[in-house]
């Protein structure tokens, strides 16, 4: 087997890793949504948007369902959303959208991560004149003709319509629009592959191989946290 086989397991477990995080992540999505409205997608929108991202992984559908269970017990421990904001190496902003059932560990271990990093922990909304939240729908091509679509969406919020590297449709709308948006492709029977809230940086900033390491080591050490939901910079 050898060296090939050693760099075959390497990726191997590495995927098995971003995997059960990104369960993990649409697990604690389907909580906290349970928690605010109830366990029955028809009537609860963010459910129903966990439980389509969840497909869109290929979560199993007992796993699924399984979490929506769990969300329902009232012996379940429930999640709080918080947003944690600060300043990498070489000025760049960043942001740690967690979900957590203990802030006081949660915060703690966050500014840990920036200080060991030579990063800074900011306060609440310090980043908001950099970052604007938006709707992100991602869309199988098949079937779709992007100024098509483009035409019928604008008036339900669409600010941008593009194909990203993988040849997936993204649609891009204000924050105030999410529902609307979502609403509408229901309407039209298209499934997205994912729909979520976020943060979206009005500007990037270019850095220097060497420097940017030092950021990207940042991010995966918060990326690494189990409470941390999703990291948003604006490294170019």
């Amino acid at each position: 087997m050898g060296r090939v086989f050693e760099k075959r397991k390497h990726k191997m477990f590495a995927r098995f890793d971003r995997m059960a995080k990104a369960f993990t992540r649409i697990g604690r999505e389907i909580a906290i949504a349970v928690r605010l409205a109830g366990p029955n997608p028809d009537y609860n929108p963010r459910l129903r948007m966990a439980v389509q991202n969840a497909k869109g992984l290929n979560m199993p559908k007992d796993r699924v369902e399984a979490a929506i269970k769990r969300a329902s017990s009232k012996d379940e421990k429930g999640y709080e959303e918080m947003a944690y904001e600060g300043y990498g190496p070489h000025g760049i902003a960043i942001v740690a959208d967690c979900a957590t059932d203990n802030t006081t560990r949660t915060v703690s271990n966050v500014r840990l991560i920036f200080s060991r990093n030579n990063g800074n922990l900011g306060k609440s909304g310090s980043l908001d004149f950099i970052f604007e939240k938006k709707g992100v729908f991602k869309l199988k091509p098949e079937g779709i003709v992007k100024d098509d679509l483009e035409l019928e969406l604008i008036d339900f919020g669409a600010d941008e319509i593009v194909e990203d590297e993988e040849g997936h449709i993204i649609i891009y709308t204000k924050f105030t629009q999410f529902g609307s948006m979502q609403k509408a492709l229901e309407n039209k029977n298209i499934i997205p592959v994912s729909s979520e809230v976020q943060r979206i940086p009005n500007t990037l900033v270019d850095l220097s191989e060497a420097q940017a390491e030092e950021v990207i080591k940042l991010i995966g050490d918060l990326e690494e946290d189990e409470d941390v939901q999703v990291v948003y910079h604006n490294m170019a």
